[in-house]
């Protein structure tokens, strides 16, 4: 089929079956991996790379102009209006320590605005999946973010830097929203916190310190599903700058955004 011929879903398909293969990987690694470091307490191990081996490969066979990019190092340019953002383990800490808390994200590109996303929690065998403009599902059901109203009755998921200090202005925000929320907490995966976000099983999201894997699938998702994605000071989201705030779109959003500035 010509590619001006293929749709979101056609995508969508394609990075679903790439996401079931490296989940495939990381349960093959999951007692065998050794782990080094890219930076102090930033980890890798065999599996990330494996991980994102399978979908690369799988996703380059099919679409072989397209561009790539991936946490692991992938950085495949050129001239289409495609690109593929990967990050074959997000929550590698997690996954290292067998705390069930990490994702595949994989979302996709067209001329800079994301069109195709998912996000596989393999322990959970959970996909949350979405194409631009089709609404946002879990295995195949549409989902939808919270209705909570107020910062005092929302879960607040938050990622801090690595090896950040005390005093840092990211761990002086996420003070401020514990005081403020009904509950706040660092889980280790932005993958996961988006895709949770979008189902309503937490009810705001936000980090200043993102890369594009760690946001592009989830951010598609998140607005797909119904709930708002912008920077921190409300400007309209990029991904390709770190700062990100995910809510449930409700006046939740202002007031976070407020507390955050």
């Amino acid at each position: 089929m010509p590619e001006s011929e293929l749709t979101e879903e056609h995508f969508l398909r394609s990075a679903e079956e790439a996401a079931w293969a490296a989940a495939e990987v990381l349960d093959e690694w999951a007692l065998k991996f050794t782990v080094s470091e890219k930076s102090p307490a930033n980890l890798v191990t065999e599996a990330d790379i494996a991980s994102e081996r399978a979908i690369h490969e799988l996703l380059h066979a099919r679409y072989p102009d397209h561009r790539f990019l991936g946490e692991e190092g992938l950085a495949d340019e050129g001239p289409s209006p495609y690109r593929w953002i990967i990050d074959p383990l997000d929550g590698t800490s997690n996954y290292v320590h067998g705390f069930p808390y990490f994702a595949v994200s994989i979302g996709l590109e067209h001329d800079g605005d994301l069109i195709a996303g998912v996000i596989l929690d393999p322990t959970r065998k959970e996909l949350f999946a979405a194409a631009r403009g089709r609404g946002a599902t879990l295995n195949g059901e549409p989902i939808h973010p919270s209705r909570a109203a107020s910062l005092s009755e929302a879960l607040v998921m938050v990622s801090l830097p690595v090896s950040v200090p005390p005093g840092h202005p990211a761990v002086e925000r996420f003070l401020r929203t514990m005081s403020a929320a009904q509950a706040t907490q660092r889980t280790g995966s932005a993958a996961l916190n988006l895709a949770y976000t979008a189902c309503g099983r937490i009810d705001a999201f936000f980090s200043t310190s993102l890369k594009p894997w760690d946001m592009a699938a989830g951010t598609l998702i998140v607005g797909e599903a119904g709930g708002r994605v912008s920077r921190i000071g409300g400007e309209e989201f990029d991904v390709n700058l770190p700062d990100i705030l995910a809510t449930n779109g409700g006046p939740l959003h202002e007031e976070l955004r407020t507390l955050l500035r």
